[in-house]
């Protein structure tokens, strides 16, 4: 960031300390839904610099931030959701323990990221390319918030092989 920031993009040194403090509130807080007045308010900026910044973290592979299923992801938009980029990120900016719902998560955005289009879900966890319909959870996850949803299936992590619309969670890890 100290580095590379500045030099693809016009800012001064004093806004890479507040785009890693940043960087640090999200990554105690992911997944996380923003709060950009309230985000804004705690590093010190205005609404659309906080906007602006959050965008420099995407742009620079730190982070994934996600719209709602329908709506476009602009430069002015506040996104609906926030993940670190990787799992590695986690574990490195993380304060203690991090919660496996959110590294099946993490994982699974970071590696459909790549060529998919991504949004968040009123019925799962997220919508792939306006069409499918994913829950994302353990061995025990049912269809429960997705059964009359068109195209869903459930990334589960704990099972070896697929069967129905259960894939297991790693496979998404071959399609990178």
């Amino acid at each position: 960031m100290d580095n590379d920031l500045p030099a693809a993009e016009n800012i001064e040194y004093s806004s890479i300390i507040k785009i890693k403090k940043m960087l640090m509130i999200i990554s105690s807080l992911v997944p996380f839904t923003p709060n950009i007045s309230s985000l804004s308010n705690d590093i010190e900026i205005n609404r659309a610099q906080a906007i602006r910044y959050l965008h420099y973290l995407h742009k620079a592979a730190l982070i994934n931030l996600l719209s709602a299923s329908g709506k476009g992801m602009g430069l002015m938009n506040k996104p609906e959701k926030i993940y670190l980029d990787n799992t590695n990120l986690l574990h490195a900016l993380s304060q203690g323990a991090v919660n496996e719902g959110t590294i099946r998560e993490t994982f699974f955005v970071n590696q459909l990221s790549y060529n998919k289009n991504i949004n968040t879900s009123k019925n799962g966890d997220f919508v792939i390319d306006q069409k499918y319909t994913f829950e994302i959870g353990g061995k025990s996850k049912t269809f429960k918030q997705i059964k009359d949803i068109p195209n869903s299936y459930i990334a589960m992590d704990g099972i070896e092989a697929g069967y129905g619309n259960k894939i297991p969670i790693w496979l998404f890890g071959l399609i990178y």
